[in-house]
């Protein structure tokens, strides 16, 4: 059974890999380790969804089409 602890450390392993595979898919010459430590805060604290659309208790007649 996978902990939280588990889950948060996978997050954070498969954040890098992605990020080092694009710097170095950019040519880069040495790791951009900003660009690293954001990939890691964004795989820590994923930023939500834009909502597509409204919600059921926001609908109104005039809204709802």
């Amino acid at each position: 059974m996978e902990t939280d602890k588990d889950t948060q450390r996978t997050a954070i392993a498969t954040a890098i890999t992605a990020e080092l595979q694009r710097q170095a898919d950019l040519g880069a010459q040495r790791i951009d380790v900003e660009a690293l430590a954001e990939a890691v805060m964004n795989a820590l604290d994923p930023v939500p969804p834009m909502s597509e659309g409204r919600r059921p208790e926001e609908l109104n007649s005039s809204n709802d089409g």
